[in-house]
């Protein structure tokens, strides 16, 4: 009976993922209830149906949901688990499922989470070698096994679809910040990209010889992504460039306010990294699509103190019926991302 949906998010952002859960499955006919604490990086949907969960992550594309990065379909978690013998009763759980082609094993990403590493770590050999020998793995299966541990007595066993789930570890990239780069910035670029550009469509979408306008571009984070791609950049922002980007030749530096600033021509791609009120960043973005200037953005909204889910709803709703109603409609995904702190990552796309 898989009625329990375990999503991974960001921790502090619970209420957030589970008003848009609640929302996005009363959409597919799907009722239940939440359970969530506050800074705990997970949200539990109990689905009123007994296989409301597997019914959900089948039906609903895991990439529409903005808030969560991780999920899977179980039962009830196994409770009270034996320290000398935690093994027996997950996999009498695993048995109970589908056959699954592949695993994880996961804590949430907390504090307390991460103090239970030592014991996945402990238990990841052992339980390998027990799935192989009982044979609890098939190679074409659909689907993934999940064991996560919420504590050291507690565990979650389920399943989420391959083909519809984060590709990584608790939704989580492990990405690496490249020396040259002049600030991290430069990794929310790279997993915005990763979320919302199929790998093998990046030579097509983010090819060499390229133009792009990076708004609020100083030190040059976003920048130096773009130029190592081989496009060719205007940096806007009145703050100083990394200078080893200026000698690339493929940057101009406009000493200009990011707000105001238009290109001449129109270019490949609009990203922005401006901290200002969601509203202001929405409307400017809108402007550069509605004139032509781009055709494709990547840009960051940050949040309202309260109210989060439904002004992200109501500003990503703008945004799609303003852009159709002047003739220019847009394809538009949004994700709070893990190098995301008070906001989201919206990627926006002209659609033929």
């Amino acid at each position: 009976m898989l009625n329990h949906l375990f999503i991974h998010c960001r921790g502090g952002f619970e209420s957030e993922c589970a008003a848009e859960i609640t929302d996005r499955a009363a959409a597919f006919g799907i009722f239940g209830y939440v359970k969530s604490k506050a800074h705990t990086a997970h949200v539990i949907f109990v689905t009123q149906a007994p296989d409301g969960a597997q019914t959900l992550i089948e039906q609903m594309p895991f990439e529409s949901l903005i808030f969560a990065r991780q999920w899977f379909a179980a039962p009830a978690p196994l409770v009270q688990l034996a320290p000398d013998d935690r093994l027996t009763p997950i996999l009498d759980c695993v048995k109970t499922l589908p056959f699954a082609a592949s695993w994880q094993l996961e804590t949430v990403d907390t504090n307390e989470g991460k103090g239970l590493n030592s014991l996945t770590k402990k238990l990841a050999q052992p339980l390998t070698r027990l799935l192989e020998k009982r044979n609890l793995l098939r190679r074409k299966s659909p689907w993934s096994l999940h064991l996560l541990f919420t504590a050291t007595d507690e565990a979650w066993v389920g399943l989420s679809p391959l083909d519809n789930h984060s590709p990584w570890l608790m939704g989580i990239p492990r990405l690496k910040l490249p020396k040259e780069s002049p600030s991290r910035a430069t990794l929310k670029l790279e997993e915005a990209w990763h979320q919302f550009i199929p790998r093998d469509q990046w030579d097509l979408r983010l090819a060499a010889s390229m133009t792009a306008v990076d708004l609020g571009a100083a030190p040059g984070g976003w920048t130096w992504l773009l130029v190592s791609r081989g496009m060719f950049v205007q940096a806007v922002d009145n703050g100083p460039m990394q200078q080893a980007l200026m000698d690339s030749g493929q940057v101009v530096h406009q000493r200009e306010d990011g707000f105001v600033f238009e290109p001449r021509k129109p270019v490949d791609w609009l990203v922005c990294d401006i901290v200002d009120k969601p509203a202001r960043t929405l409307a400017m973005v809108l402007h550069w699509f509605v004139q032509g200037h781009c055709r494709q953005a990547i840009f960051n909204l940050k949040l309202p103190m309260k109210q989060r889910y439904q002004e992200v709803q109501k500003l990503l709703a703008r945004l799609t019926d303003e852009s159709a109603a002047a003739g220019v409609p847009l394809q538009v995904r949004a994700r709070q991302l893990y190098h995301d702190r008070e906001e989201i990552t919206v990627y926006a796309q002209v659609t033929d």
